[in-house]
């Protein structure tokens, strides 16, 4: 299976880092974000990679080539004249996944250990329009889920109040979405984003329509590497010799 990490955000809240550099090379315990999730793919056999980019993206594609892609093969997908967020971004990119059936794709800024074979393989076997990587974690947005099939039914923000539920269910669940998934690419031949968009958007459109699934990894680690913070407890979790 192929990937693609996103690497074109802006990074607004892991300033004064991002005022100079991509978050995708925010430096952790001597490794750079980006070659941490490359390195970790490469443990279950997914070294065919595209990044795309747009904040400092000479940067990036700077840091890809001089490390020979730290072992992998990546493709560069440009974003100008802006970012396309999550969703935008993968549409971009689509004509190098034409002759794939899933793909897998994660947010740049998350390191764990999650098991990708483990990932594909509950994909596969509920034969999914797209599997969405979630822990039990706190957060203020985060996904609703059929207690019964763990099946998508909607999106929530507890400091706004908002909520879109499009398949209601007698029993839900919230789970917080790692920004990790797998996708059936057959969701995007009746698209009805164009430009830029989140993915979640595609996933509250389609839920009804086509089964999406949570996949929990809250039994591992996991770090969001949005803030300084954040960045900060990842390099001690590394530094103490976690891999």
């Amino acid at each position: 299976m192929k990937a693609m990490i996103l690497a074109a955000g802006l990074g607004t809240r892991l300033k004064p880092f991002t005022n100079h550099h991509p978050k995708a090379l925010a430096p952790v315990a001597g490794k750079p974000i980006l070659q941490r999730n490359i390195e970790h793919l490469q443990l279950y056999g997914i070294t065919n990679l595209v990044v795309n980019v747009h904040h400092f993206a000479e940067q990036v594609i700077d840091a890809l080539h001089t490390n020979h892609g730290w072992g992998s093969q990546v493709t560069i997908s440009h974003e100008t004249p802006e970012a396309l967020e999550t969703g935008g971004g993968l549409q971009n990119a689509l004509r190098y996944f034409e002759q794939e059936e899933d793909l897998l794709m994660l947010n740049a800024d998350v390191l764990t250990n999650i098991d990708f074979t483990a990932m594909i393989g509950y994909h596969r076997q509920k034969n999914a329009f797209a599997t969405l990587a979630t822990t039990n974690r706190s957060s203020s947005r985060f996904l609703y889920f059929d207690d019964t099939t763990n099946r998508l039914c909607g999106w929530g923000n507890s400091k706004t109040s908002q909520s879109i539920v499009p398949l209601p269910a007698l029993h839900m669940h919230t789970a917080a979405f790692s920004g990790i998934q797998i996708i059936n690419r057959a969701i995007f031949n009746h698209m009805p984003f164009t430009g830029k968009f989140s993915i979640i958007d595609v996933y509250l459109h389609f839920c009804q329509q086509y089964p999406i699934y949570k996949y929990d990894h809250s039994q591992g680690w996991f770090f969001d590497i949005g803030t300084p913070e954040k960045l900060e407890q990842a390099t001690a979790f590394f530094e103490m010799g976690h891999r």
